[in-house]
């Protein structure tokens, strides 16, 4: 960091961000190990993607300023910042393997949702970074980043689907939640209905057996208005029954008087 400031203070400076970065993505991945949740290992991949591609961008700044500095500089300063930077590519590198490994775990996991399963890389295709040139390490990183890209790009699909089904299941509860909260009503409605009606019918009942105690008593009463007429008439000069009000006494019979001529 210091012989670089004695060198280009933007180099350095450059140097300092790509550092803190690295140190990030190292934190990083080492706390991705321990998240089980697949969305959520989904999401710390994505802001790690984030950090990859601003330290690609920071280190391609430094590549041009080391090209500023080739033409003003020795050549051993000019191989110790080559160093750098290849140093700083490969790091890079290591860090885009690694997500790509997490990213294919996830999707092994997940193979039924994907296209179908994830082919291994060949190891023909596998150089060693010793004996590639910074453009070769620019470029396999590149690319690796660019497969990453869209192994996120399929899983986000993915998240969003699960989120769909989600919020369409739980549009579909709410409605069935409503239409319960709508037959509990009814239901409470009916049972009030009902128990007025049958509070009504016990007062009908109450009102019904208070009109036959009545009408029971009147007809008794006329039944013995009726005897006490049928006796009287039968039986006038029964002195045990008393004279009924308002009906007048039987008409003494009259005895015809004969004149003997």
């Amino acid at each position: 960091m210091d012989q670089l400031s004695l060198i280009s203070e933007e180099a350095a400076e450059l140097d300092g961000q790509i550092a803190d970065i690295f140190r990030a993505l190292s934190n990083g991945f080492q706390k991705l190990e321990k998240v089980k949740d697949a969305n959520r290992k989904n999401r710390q991949l994505e802001e790690l993607t984030d950090k990859m591609r601003e330290c690609k961008r920071l280190i391609k700044e430094f590549d041009r300023e080391v090209k500023d500095l080739e033409s003003r500089t020795d050549a051993v300063t000019n191989r110790m910042l080559s160093e750098k930077k290849q140093s700083m590519i490969k790091e890079l590198n290591s860090y885009v393997a690694l997500k790509k490994q997490h990213t294919t775990n996830i999707e092994k996991k997940k193979i039924d949702l994907f296209d179908g399963p994830n082919e291994g890389i060949p190891e023909d295709n596998v150089l060693l970074a010793s004996t590639m040139t910074n453009e070769q390490l620019m470029d396999r990183g590149n690319k690796m980043m660019d497969e990453t890209d869209q192994s996120i790009e399929r899983s986000k699909m993915v998240v969003q689907e699960t989120i769909d089904v989600g919020t369409e299941t739980a549009a579909s509860l709410k409605a069935q939640t409503e239409q319960m909260s709508m037959i509990v009503n009814e239901l409470d409605s009916i049972h009030f209905s009902m128990k007025r009606a049958s509070k009504l019918v016990k007062e009908i009942g109450r009102q019904l057996a208070t009109d036959k105690l009545i009408m029971a008593m009147l007809f008794l009463i006329v039944m013995g208005v009726v005897i006490i007429i049928i006796v009287k008439i039968v039986n006038p000069n029964n002195k045990d029954i008393s004279d009924i009000p308002g009906l007048a006494p039987p008409a003494q019979s009259r005895k015809l008087l004969w004149h003997e001529k």
